[in-house]
């Protein structure tokens, strides 16, 4: 646990204001569900809670299975971070934070496929070597919890049948959820 000199007072109601400076360092929003842990020294955690994140074995291998089926790389994403990636470098992609553009795609809840209209869509911040060709976000009670990608490269153009299989992993792992 790191310190961060900031000292909050619990309200009336059992309220705490997590400062601004930290929502916006940690990618914490309004509505954002946070799981409580307490640690054995007094000790009070609050982490973002992920529900495909609960899932994590099962993503992989379910990206796994994407990726081998297709003969292209694919990966699982909560809104925030790669859970789950197969067909290239784990170590470069996994746990890192999704980049803005798929955040925004999953925001708006539709399918992106990327063509010469939507330009290069980096998957992970910081960083254009991963592109996505498809994005299926998965939805679970009308929110989005997280997405389905495909990547590529100039070699491999994604077809309709990637399209599909996105969109349908999507759909299932937002079943999965209930």
């Amino acid at each position: 646990m790191k310190a961060t000199g900031i000292v909050r007072r619990i309200d009336d109601l059992g309220r705490v204001v997590i400062p601004k400076e930290i929502r916006r360092t940690m990618r914490i929003r309004e509505g954002n569900p946070l799981e409580i842990f307490t640690d054995n020294d007094g000790g009070v955690i609050f982490k973002k809670y992920s529900p495909i994140g609960e899932l994590g074995e099962f993503a992989a291998q379910y990206a796994e299975s994407l990726s081998k089926t297709t003969g292209i790389p694919a990966c699982i994403t909560d809104k925030d971070n790669v859970i789950a990636v197969s067909g290239t470098s784990k170590r470069e992609l996994s746990d890192r934070p999704v980049s803005s553009d798929i955040e925004r795609i999953m925001e708006n809840k539709v399918m992106l496929l990327a063509d010469s209209s939507t330009g290069k869509i980096n998957v992970i911040e910081g960083s254009d070597k991963y592109t996505a060709g498809v994005v299926a976000p998965i939805i679970f009670e009308g929110d989005s919890i997280g997405s389905v990608i495909f990547l590529t490269d100039d070699d491999k153009k994604i077809t309709e049948v990637e399209t599909k299989l996105a969109e349908t992993a999507a759909g299932f792992l937002g079943r999965t959820m209930e």
